[in-house]
């Protein structure tokens, strides 16, 4: 272990380092969003209003945590230590150029522990919400949610949004029913010009905070969130509503309010994409699993019914029979009678 710690601050970069390492991913960001603006990026993508491409990848190698992989995308950078919470100091292993260094083999076993749970809610068929609104976050979300078949929230949060559910809904279905409205043509001759730029306006609000939870009729049985100190509200009411959250949680939040938490630097586009891509990865796993249960049951199922309607057959078989026995003993009555 004093090994593996060693090489965790041998890999790490200095502050300067970090800030340079920082501004490179913004701009990896800024630059991609720019091609999604010009019509980059995947085929069949859709365009947000912020401007990137939503893009959906439904096969790729799994995702693999381990010292190197998380020493790669940069897992183990904290905040300034001016800025940390008290409640992770067992998480940090050392601080260097006043930024405090995350033990990255407590972030595999906290990994190893929250992934047994996904991989059961999943299971189960439970159903997860990724929730990561920051600009980092926003793209992995969305493609990873989506690779799924989970639910996300990677544009904003709407205070209420699993407390009062029934509000929420409501506004989904008044999206679903603009979406249906502005989608006839028929419909449309009925409206002035105004009256339609003011509805796709209010579509596009209400899509631009919705879209990723519009077939989501219950609060689910599982949120993973980026940045619990940015998702506050959200964190509030998954407790509130007693929902287990998983979460990356860096050395400036409390990780006690959150029931799983990963310490991890919640920063960097490719530590964050990269626990996206395993979150995902053992809910299509659970998902399996869910999906190879039902069909055992379905096959003992119909080895029931089979049995059954033998049964059934051999009952009726043996009534025709002892039908028959008794009218054949009673033909022979009557002709010894005769």
């Amino acid at each position: 272990m004093e090994g593996t710690s060693e090489s965790i601050v041998t890999a790490s970069h200095p502050a300067e380092d970090r800030a340079e390492s920082d501004k490179a991913e913004k701009s990896s960001l800024s630059n991609g969003q720019a091609q999604g603006e010009n019509g980059g990026g995947a085929a069949g993508g859709k365009m947000d209003r912020a401007g990137s491409q939503e893009t959906v990848v439904r096969d790729r190698p799994k995702a693999e945590i381990n010292l190197q992989t998380l020493l790669k995308a940069g897992v183990h950078f904290g905040h300034q230590s001016s800025r940390w919470h008290p409640k992770m100091d067992p998480f940090i292993y050392t601080t260097r150029n006043g930024i405090h260094i995350i033990d990255l083999p407590k972030t595999i076993q906290s990994w190893k522990q929250t992934r047994k749970h996904v991989v059961e809610i999943a299971a189960r068929g439970g159903s997860v919400l990724f929730v990561g609104t920051k600009k980092q976050a926003q793209s992995a979300v969305i493609e990873e949610a989506k690779r799924c078949g989970a639910y996300y929230v990677a544009r904003r949060w709407l205070g209420g949004m699993m407390t009062n559910f029934r509000t929420i809904r409501n506004s989904i279905e008044r999206m679903k029913k603009l979406e249906t409205l502005l989608g006839d043509a028929e419909q449309r001759l009925k409206y002035k010009k105004k009256e339609l730029l003011m509805m796709d306006r209010e579509r596009e609000k209400l899509e631009f905070s919705l879209a990723g939870i519009r077939d989501m009729y219950a609060p689910p049985q599982l949120m993973f969130i980026i940045d619990v100190k940015r998702e506050e509200i959200a964190v509030s009411e998954a407790s509130r509503l007693d929902i287990p959250v998983v979460a990356l949680v860096d050395t400036n939040s409390d990780p006690t309010t959150v029931d799983y938490p990963i310490p991890s630097n919640d920063d960097a586009t490719r530590a964050i994409r990269l626990f996206c891509q395993a979150i995902a990865d053992a809910v299509i796993e659970g998902k399996e699993i869910y999906a190879q249960r039902a069909r055992s049951a379905r096959a003992v199922d119909q080895v029931a019914a089979e049995a059954a309607a033998e049964a059934a057959a051999a009952v009726a078989d043996a009534s025709s029979a002892e039908e028959a026995a008794s009218s054949a003993k009673a033909e022979n009555a009557g002709s010894d009678a005769e």
